[in-house]
């Protein structure tokens, strides 16, 4: 095919990425820990671990695994937990010793984690002991078997952690009570991990790193087997990618995207092949907390979504933040609206780099270049080794500038859903393009603009609309703080816009929100009802409007 996209790539950036370069993930940790020994790897609440430290730590765990539990290779063992010091601890255990990490969410409730721990099969898990109690009234539905405790402040300095662990549970009384039996405390398992030998495990590209869960926002979550040999390939892909702008070993990331979610998942881990130091944000929503960490680091880079950097902007103390050393500002997962890039440029000093992926890709597989000078609206172009097209209903490639959906090819491609065939097949034309479910246009760059996802186009008379275009135009305003844009029956039209806007300014009005629409839009895509509501606009884990439950009528509504 004609890759128009590769003269965008920069200077230094490969077209193809050597997947051979590590035989998985396990080999590429062993290889960067022993490049990096003595290099800070990863901070938390003010304490940092070397490469060294997080190996003989991972290594400890790895081994109580294999010798104490006894699990198999190829066992399912969940994290569940934000992002502190254990995460990187306990997965890096995990996949050294030839088990598959099945990341979940620690804000689950009962239903949620007792369906994803018996779909995913695992048969130990590991969580802070402040998310024990969901897991204790459904563990004995589930095949786990094995349950590993820690408290938030378990890897700290010992007066830091008594003391973080007796304020987290008795003074903000963050701990509800909780009773599992046979529960094993974190710290003991590495104290009794150091004290067995860690079997070696050898590992292909074929062998399965991560039962990764998406599609619970839209139905039925399902498993995204990504195999080690995708993830390489990611890691690897998100590397070169970001190489012009970043040295080895001289970096500094900010993670407040959680490590569970596999955008946060790749981009620390093609950090740390890179030797940087990754902090880690357990709750990016207390932003006073998050502010002081930001004022004591000295970053390089910083990885987040549209609602976060836009979060950030405005707070008031954020212009205390030092961003004079600030290299790199990475944004996906959601689309980035231009009020909010415009923003950051203006504060930041550098763009916004877009980037666009799924679950089911690893996630990247198409960016922007790092050095774009500013936002353009689009997601950019395919990533090393990625081949992107644009499809029509039968999978066929449409016309340069013609609107369809993305559809994917390249190593890091998922191997399936995990036990789900028919949902796999599903996912595939017959000759190996991977349908996003994302409706796109390229330009004779190779260029990619999304419109929106598939499911959530509008139909008006016949003509599509796209809710991100709106939800675009309405943030705009300076009187609207979050805006989200659903389709709803209308006997007319067949379908007509609604926008639910939260306020940055209480005075304003329907009739101002429509003046301004006028300005930005064509008749068929102004909205018909426009609802105001108090209450932020309801989110995923990683701050992306939800649109389903934007259609539930809400008890805050307000005219």
């Amino acid at each position: 095919m004609n890759k128009t996209w590769l003269g965008q790539y920069p200077a230094g950036v490969p077209v193809e990425i050597d997947i051979q370069r590590y035989s998985s993930l396990k080999d590429m940790f062993e290889v960067t820990c022993a490049r990096f020994v003595d290099l800070p790897a990863y901070s938390s609440m003010g304490t940092t671990l070397s490469f060294r430290q997080i190996d003989d730590a991972s290594r400890a765990f790895a081994a109580w695994l294999q010798k104490v539990a006894k699990l198999q290779r190829g066992d399912r063992v969940a994290l569940m937990m934000p992002n502190l010091l254990q995460y990187p601890v306990a997965l890096f255990g995990v996949l050294r010793a030839g088990m598959v990490a099945v990341n979940v969410n620690p804000l689950y409730t009962p239903r949620e984690l007792a369906y994803q721990l018996k779909d995913s099969g695992a048969t130990a898990i590991v969580v802070l002991e402040n998310f024990a109690h969901t897991l204790a009234q459904v563990v004995q539905t589930t095949p786990i078997r094995t349950v590993i405790t820690t408290q938030v402040g378990d890897l700290l300095p010992t007066l830091q952690r008594l003391l973080t662990n007796t304020v987290v549970k008795y003074v903000k009384k963050m701990v509800p009570p909780w009773q599992l039996e046979g529960a094993i405390d974190f710290k003991e398992v590495l104290s009794s991990g150091r004290a067995q030998a860690l079997q070696d495990v050898v590992l292909t590209h074929d062998d399965l790193a991560f039962l990764q869960y998406t599609g619970g926002t839209t139905g039925v979550a399902k498993g995204t087997m990504l195999s080690h040999g995708n993830m390489v390939a990611n890691v690897l892909q998100v590397a070169v990618w970001m190489s012009p702008n970043l040295n080895d070993g001289e970096e500094t990331l900010i993670i407040p995207l959680p490590l569970y979610h596999v955008f946060a998942l790749t981009g620390t881990l093609s950090f740390f092949s890179k030797g940087a130091l990754a902090v880690l944000i357990a709750n990016p929503r207390d932003m006073p907390a998050f502010l002081k960490v930001l004022k004591q680091t000295r970053f390089t880079a910083i990885i987040g979504v549209n609602t976060l950097f836009r979060a950030l902007l405005d707070a008031p103390d954020f212009a205390d933040v030092d961003l004079s050393r600030l290299k790199l500002t990475v944004a996906g997962g959601m689309a980035v609206q231009q009020v909010v890039a415009h923003r950051w440029n203006q504060r930041a000093g550098v763009s916004l780099v877009e980037g666009y992926g799924l679950t089911e890709s690893a996630p990247v597989a198409i960016a922007n270049p790092v050095t774009v000078q500013e936002w353009s609206g689009q997601i950019g172009v395919p990533v090393p080794s990625t081949d992107a097209t644009i499809l029509d209903e039968d999978g066929v490639p449409v016309a340069l500038g013609q609107v369809g959906e993305i559809g994917l090819r390249g190593p890091q491609i998922m191997k399936g859903y995990w036990n789900r065939p028919e949902e796999t097949a599903n996912m595939f034309t017959a000759d190996g393009w991977m349908l996003t479910g994302d409706m796109g246009v390229m330009d004779e760059r190779g260029s990619i603009r999304i419109t929106d996802r598939k499911k959530d186009m509008i139909v008006i008379s016949g003509f599509k609309v796209f809710p991100n275009e709106i939800e675009d135009v309405l943030t705009m305003h300076p009187g609207v703080l979050e805006a989200g844009v659903i389709g709803v029956p209308d006997e007319r039209s067949g379908e007509a816009v609604k926008a639910v806007i939260v306020r940055q300014k209480t005075e304003l009005t329907e009739a101002e929100v429509l003046a301004h629409c006028r300005q930005h839009l064509t008749g068929y895509k102004m909205p018909r009802i426009v609802e105001f509501r108090t209450e932020p606009l309801p989110k995923s884990n990683v701050g992306k409007i939800l649109r389903r439950e934007l259609r539930v009528a809400p008890t805050d509504a307000s005219q």
